[in-house]
Protein backbone atom coordinates (compact mmCIF):
# COMPACT_ATOMS: atom_id res chain seq x y z
CA UNK A 1 0.00 0.00 0.00
CA UNK A 2 2.83 2.40 0.90
CA UNK A 3 4.57 1.58 -2.37
CA UNK A 4 1.40 2.41 -4.32
CA UNK A 5 1.07 5.70 -2.45
CA UNK A 6 4.69 6.53 -3.24
CA UNK A 7 4.20 5.82 -6.93
CA UNK A 8 1.02 7.92 -6.99
CA UNK A 9 2.80 10.79 -5.24
CA UNK A 10 5.72 10.74 -7.69
CA UNK A 11 3.34 10.57 -10.66
CA UNK A 12 1.27 13.50 -9.39
CA UNK A 13 4.30 15.64 -8.57
CA UNK A 14 5.61 15.16 -12.11
CA UNK A 15 2.18 15.99 -13.53
CA UNK A 16 1.93 19.13 -11.41
CA UNK A 17 5.36 20.31 -12.54
CA UNK A 18 4.29 19.93 -16.15
CA UNK A 19 1.06 21.79 -15.52
CA UNK A 20 2.75 24.67 -13.71
CA UNK A 21 5.19 25.03 -16.58
CA UNK A 22 2.38 25.42 -19.09
CA UNK A 23 0.15 28.49 -18.89
CA UNK A 24 -1.99 27.25 -21.79
CA UNK A 25 -4.20 25.09 -19.56
CA UNK A 26 -5.36 28.27 -17.77
CA UNK A 27 -6.77 29.80 -20.95
CA UNK A 28 -10.38 28.99 -20.00
CA UNK A 29 -10.13 30.63 -16.56
CA UNK A 30 -10.30 34.24 -17.85
CA UNK A 31 -7.84 35.64 -15.32
CA UNK A 32 -7.94 38.99 -17.14
CA UNK A 33 -10.82 40.09 -14.88
CA UNK A 34 -8.42 40.31 -11.92
CA UNK A 35 -6.07 43.18 -11.13
CA UNK A 36 -3.84 41.47 -8.57
CA UNK A 37 -1.25 38.71 -9.01
CA UNK A 38 -2.18 37.11 -5.67
CA UNK A 39 -5.75 36.65 -6.86
CA UNK A 40 -4.71 35.13 -10.17
CA UNK A 41 -2.22 32.82 -8.46
CA UNK A 42 -4.87 31.60 -6.02
CA UNK A 43 -7.29 30.73 -8.83
CA UNK A 44 -4.56 28.77 -10.63
CA UNK A 45 -3.51 27.07 -7.37
CA UNK A 46 -7.05 25.81 -6.68
CA UNK A 47 -7.70 24.95 -10.32
CA UNK A 48 -4.54 22.80 -10.54
CA UNK A 49 -5.67 20.87 -7.45
CA UNK A 50 -9.12 20.38 -8.97
CA UNK A 51 -7.55 18.83 -12.09
CA UNK A 52 -5.67 16.32 -9.94
CA UNK A 53 -8.84 15.34 -8.10
CA UNK A 54 -10.83 15.17 -11.33
CA UNK A 55 -8.28 12.85 -12.96
CA UNK A 56 -7.17 10.65 -10.04
CA UNK A 57 -10.33 10.64 -7.95
CA UNK A 58 -10.66 9.86 -4.26
CA UNK A 59 -7.27 8.15 -4.06
CA UNK A 60 -5.61 11.53 -4.63
CA UNK A 61 -6.79 12.62 -1.16
CA UNK A 62 -3.89 10.52 0.18
CA UNK A 63 -1.52 12.42 -2.08
CA UNK A 64 -2.76 15.78 -0.76
CA UNK A 65 -2.35 14.60 2.85
CA UNK A 66 1.16 13.27 2.20
CA UNK A 67 2.13 16.57 0.58
CA UNK A 68 0.27 18.91 2.92
CA UNK A 69 3.15 21.40 3.04
CA UNK A 70 2.80 22.04 -0.71
CA UNK A 71 -0.78 23.22 -0.17
CA UNK A 72 -0.24 25.41 2.86
CA UNK A 73 1.51 28.76 3.31
CA UNK A 74 1.05 31.78 5.56
CA UNK A 75 -1.13 33.42 2.90
CA UNK A 76 -3.24 30.55 1.57
CA UNK A 77 -4.14 26.87 1.90
CA UNK A 78 -6.19 24.25 0.10
CA UNK A 79 -9.25 22.31 1.27
CA UNK A 80 -11.56 19.67 -0.22
CA UNK A 81 -15.17 18.99 0.79
CA UNK A 82 -18.00 16.79 -0.40
CA UNK A 83 -21.31 18.45 -1.27
CA UNK A 84 -22.79 17.51 2.12
CA UNK A 85 -20.25 19.62 3.97
CA UNK A 86 -17.85 16.85 5.06
CA UNK A 87 -14.23 17.93 4.96
CA UNK A 88 -11.97 15.42 3.21
CA UNK A 89 -8.73 17.40 3.26
CA UNK A 90 -7.64 20.62 4.93
CA UNK A 91 -4.04 21.71 4.47
CA UNK A 92 -4.19 24.35 7.19
CA UNK A 93 -6.43 22.70 9.78
CA UNK A 94 -6.20 18.89 9.56
CA UNK A 95 -8.37 18.60 12.69
CA UNK A 96 -11.34 19.38 10.42
CA UNK A 97 -10.83 16.29 8.26
CA UNK A 98 -13.76 13.88 8.50
CA UNK A 99 -16.04 16.46 10.13
CA UNK A 100 -19.28 17.88 8.73
CA UNK A 101 -18.95 21.68 8.65
CA UNK A 102 -22.15 22.48 6.75
CA UNK A 103 -23.56 24.58 9.59
CA UNK A 104 -20.38 26.41 10.52
CA UNK A 105 -20.48 30.22 10.46
CA UNK A 106 -17.86 32.91 10.82
CA UNK A 107 -17.85 35.42 13.70
CA UNK A 108 -20.43 37.56 11.90
CA UNK A 109 -22.80 34.65 11.31
CA UNK A 110 -22.00 34.07 7.65
CA UNK A 111 -22.93 30.47 6.70
CA UNK A 112 -19.70 29.76 4.87
CA UNK A 113 -20.41 26.28 3.46
CA UNK A 114 -23.89 27.25 2.27
CA UNK A 115 -22.57 30.40 0.58
CA UNK A 116 -19.94 28.25 -1.18
CA UNK A 117 -22.58 25.86 -2.51
CA UNK A 118 -24.63 28.80 -3.80
CA UNK A 119 -21.54 30.29 -5.45
CA UNK A 120 -20.66 26.99 -7.14
CA UNK A 121 -24.07 26.99 -8.84
CA UNK A 122 -23.84 30.66 -9.86
CA UNK A 123 -22.70 31.12 -13.47
CA UNK A 124 -22.23 34.83 -12.77
CA UNK A 125 -19.50 33.86 -10.26
CA UNK A 126 -17.37 31.48 -12.37
CA UNK A 127 -14.66 30.98 -9.73
CA UNK A 128 -17.20 30.73 -6.88
CA UNK A 129 -15.84 33.55 -4.72
CA UNK A 130 -17.00 33.77 -1.11
CA UNK A 131 -15.91 36.45 1.38
CA UNK A 132 -15.90 36.03 5.16
CA UNK A 133 -13.79 36.24 8.34
CA UNK A 134 -11.68 33.31 9.48
CA UNK A 135 -8.59 32.59 11.51
CA UNK A 136 -5.08 31.80 10.39
CA UNK A 137 -3.77 28.42 11.56
CA UNK A 138 -1.88 28.95 14.81
CA UNK A 139 -3.39 32.39 15.43
CA UNK A 140 -6.23 33.34 17.76
CA UNK A 141 -7.85 36.26 15.93
CA UNK A 142 -10.00 36.41 12.77
CA UNK A 143 -8.75 37.85 9.51
CA UNK A 144 -10.61 38.91 6.36
CA UNK A 145 -10.64 36.14 3.76
CA UNK A 146 -11.70 35.62 0.15
CA UNK A 147 -11.88 32.07 -1.22
CA UNK A 148 -12.43 30.64 -4.69
CA UNK A 149 -13.76 27.16 -5.47
CA UNK A 150 -14.15 24.59 -8.25
CA UNK A 151 -16.67 21.77 -8.38
CA UNK A 152 -15.27 18.39 -9.38
CA UNK A 153 -16.85 15.09 -10.41
CA UNK A 154 -14.36 12.30 -9.70
CA UNK A 155 -13.94 9.19 -11.88
CA UNK A 156 -15.94 7.36 -9.17
CA UNK A 157 -18.86 9.71 -9.83
CA UNK A 158 -18.60 11.65 -6.54
CA UNK A 159 -19.22 15.40 -6.55
CA UNK A 160 -16.72 17.35 -4.48
CA UNK A 161 -15.40 20.88 -4.37
CA UNK A 162 -11.87 22.21 -3.99
CA UNK A 163 -11.23 25.60 -2.46
CA UNK A 164 -8.53 27.92 -1.26
CA UNK A 165 -8.54 31.35 0.30
CA UNK A 166 -6.40 34.45 0.66
CA UNK A 167 -5.86 36.12 4.01
CA UNK A 168 -6.11 39.92 3.84
CA UNK A 169 -7.16 39.82 0.17
CA UNK A 170 -6.97 42.79 -2.15
CA UNK A 171 -10.41 44.06 -3.15
CA UNK A 172 -10.95 43.16 -6.78
CA UNK A 173 -13.34 45.03 -9.06
CA UNK A 174 -14.63 41.60 -10.05
CA UNK A 175 -15.84 40.99 -6.49
CA UNK A 176 -18.28 43.93 -6.61
CA UNK A 177 -19.25 43.18 -10.21
CA UNK A 178 -20.39 39.73 -9.09
CA UNK A 179 -22.52 40.83 -6.15
CA UNK A 180 -24.15 43.77 -7.94
CA UNK A 181 -25.03 41.63 -10.96
CA UNK A 182 -26.36 38.95 -8.60
CA UNK A 183 -28.48 41.53 -6.78
CA UNK A 184 -29.96 42.81 -10.05
CA UNK A 185 -30.73 39.25 -11.16
CA UNK A 186 -32.43 38.54 -7.82
CA UNK A 187 -34.52 41.71 -8.06
CA UNK A 188 -35.61 40.86 -11.59
CA UNK A 189 -36.62 37.40 -10.38
CA UNK A 190 -38.26 38.22 -7.03
CA UNK A 191 -39.06 41.92 -7.20
CA UNK A 192 -39.43 43.70 -3.86
CA UNK A 193 -39.05 40.39 -1.99
CA UNK A 194 -35.36 40.43 -2.92
CA UNK A 195 -34.65 43.48 -0.75
CA UNK A 196 -34.52 41.58 2.56
CA UNK A 197 -32.02 39.07 1.17
CA UNK A 198 -29.78 41.74 -0.34
CA UNK A 199 -29.75 43.83 2.84
CA UNK A 200 -29.03 40.82 5.11
CA UNK A 201 -25.59 41.42 6.71
CA UNK A 202 -24.68 37.71 6.45
CA UNK A 203 -25.62 37.36 2.77
CA UNK A 204 -23.18 37.36 -0.16
CA UNK A 205 -24.10 41.00 -0.77
CA UNK A 206 -22.25 42.30 2.30
CA UNK A 207 -18.62 41.67 3.20
CA UNK A 208 -15.87 43.63 4.89
CA UNK A 209 -16.49 47.30 3.97
CA UNK A 210 -18.42 46.41 0.81
CA UNK A 211 -22.21 46.64 0.78
CA UNK A 212 -24.72 46.49 -2.05
CA UNK A 213 -26.95 49.55 -1.85
CA UNK A 214 -30.08 50.52 -3.78
CA UNK A 215 -31.72 53.89 -4.42
CA UNK A 216 -34.40 55.38 -6.65
CA UNK A 217 -34.30 58.16 -9.26
CA UNK A 218 -34.82 60.80 -6.55
CA UNK A 219 -31.75 59.61 -4.65
CA UNK A 220 -33.76 58.09 -1.79
CA UNK A 221 -32.21 54.90 -0.46
CA UNK A 222 -34.00 51.56 -0.49
CA UNK A 223 -30.91 49.88 0.98
CA UNK A 224 -28.57 52.41 2.55
CA UNK A 225 -24.81 52.17 1.93
CA UNK A 226 -24.14 53.13 5.56
CA UNK A 227 -26.96 51.90 7.83
CA UNK A 228 -29.01 48.73 8.29
CA UNK A 229 -32.28 50.62 8.02
CA UNK A 230 -33.53 53.73 6.31
CA UNK A 231 -34.72 55.67 9.34
CA UNK A 232 -31.79 58.05 8.80
CA UNK A 233 -32.51 58.79 5.13
CA UNK A 234 -29.81 60.42 3.02
CA UNK A 235 -30.08 61.70 -0.53
CA UNK A 236 -27.33 60.11 -2.58
CA UNK A 237 -27.68 62.64 -5.38
CA UNK A 238 -26.27 65.30 -3.07
CA UNK A 239 -23.30 63.26 -1.84
CA UNK A 240 -19.79 64.41 -2.83
CA UNK A 241 -16.37 62.78 -2.69
CA UNK A 242 -13.18 64.29 -1.22
CA UNK A 243 -12.66 66.33 -4.40
CA UNK A 244 -16.22 67.76 -4.17
CA UNK A 245 -17.32 65.74 -7.19
CA UNK A 246 -20.71 63.99 -7.31
CA UNK A 247 -19.93 60.46 -8.51
CA UNK A 248 -23.54 59.27 -8.24
CA UNK A 249 -24.77 62.11 -10.46
CA UNK A 250 -22.06 61.40 -13.04
CA UNK A 251 -22.82 57.66 -12.99
CA UNK A 252 -26.54 58.32 -13.54
CA UNK A 253 -25.70 60.37 -16.63
CA UNK A 254 -23.77 57.39 -17.98
CA UNK A 255 -26.74 55.12 -17.26
CA UNK A 256 -28.97 57.20 -19.51
CA UNK A 257 -27.49 55.33 -22.47
CA UNK A 258 -26.40 51.99 -20.92
CA UNK A 259 -27.37 49.53 -18.20
CA UNK A 260 -24.19 49.59 -16.10
CA UNK A 261 -21.22 51.85 -15.46
CA UNK A 262 -17.99 52.22 -13.47
CA UNK A 263 -17.21 55.49 -11.71
CA UNK A 264 -13.96 56.47 -9.96
CA UNK A 265 -14.03 58.81 -6.94
CA UNK A 266 -11.80 59.87 -4.03
CA UNK A 267 -12.11 58.85 -0.38
CA UNK A 268 -9.86 58.83 2.68
CA UNK A 269 -8.09 55.61 3.50
CA UNK A 270 -9.06 54.46 6.99
CA UNK A 271 -5.52 53.37 7.91
CA UNK A 272 -3.23 56.23 6.88
CA UNK A 273 -5.97 58.77 6.07
CA UNK A 274 -4.49 59.72 2.72
CA UNK A 275 -6.70 60.00 -0.33
CA UNK A 276 -7.35 56.80 -2.22
CA UNK A 277 -9.17 56.11 -5.45
CA UNK A 278 -12.39 54.17 -5.05
CA UNK A 279 -14.52 52.65 -7.77
CA UNK A 280 -18.29 52.41 -7.93
CA UNK A 281 -20.12 49.83 -10.03
CA UNK A 282 -23.72 50.86 -10.69
CA UNK A 283 -26.55 49.20 -12.58
CA UNK A 284 -30.15 50.14 -13.28
CA UNK A 285 -33.17 47.87 -13.19
CA UNK A 286 -36.83 48.04 -12.14
CA UNK A 287 -39.05 46.99 -9.27
CA UNK A 288 -42.49 47.01 -10.80
CA UNK A 289 -42.67 50.22 -12.82
CA UNK A 290 -40.07 52.06 -10.75
CA UNK A 291 -36.51 52.43 -12.05
CA UNK A 292 -33.95 51.75 -9.34
CA UNK A 293 -30.16 51.74 -9.16
CA UNK A 294 -28.04 48.99 -7.59
CA UNK A 295 -24.40 49.51 -6.73
CA UNK A 296 -21.35 48.78 -4.61
CA UNK A 297 -17.93 50.39 -4.21
CA UNK A 298 -14.42 49.25 -3.38
CA UNK A 299 -10.83 50.51 -3.42
CA UNK A 300 -8.71 50.66 -6.54
CA UNK A 301 -5.09 49.46 -6.36
CA UNK A 302 -2.67 51.92 -4.80
CA UNK A 303 0.01 53.13 -7.20
CA UNK A 304 3.47 51.70 -6.41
Amino acid sequence: MKKNNFILTVFLLVGISLLQGCENHYKDLDLSVYQYRDTKDLVKFVYDASLILEKEGIKSIDYFKQNRKNYFSKDRYLYIFDMNGVNLFHAGMPQFEGKNLMEITDKNGKPIARLILEALDNSNNPHAWVHYSWWQPGKFFPVPKSSCHFKVTTPEGRELYVGGGLNYPQEEKEFIRIIVDDAVQLIEKRGEKAIDKISDPVSEFNFREVRVFIFNSSGETIISPVTNNNSAQINLLQCVDEAKHKPIIHALRQLETKDNTWEVFLAKNRYDRDLRKMILYLRKTKIGNETIFVGAATQLPKAP
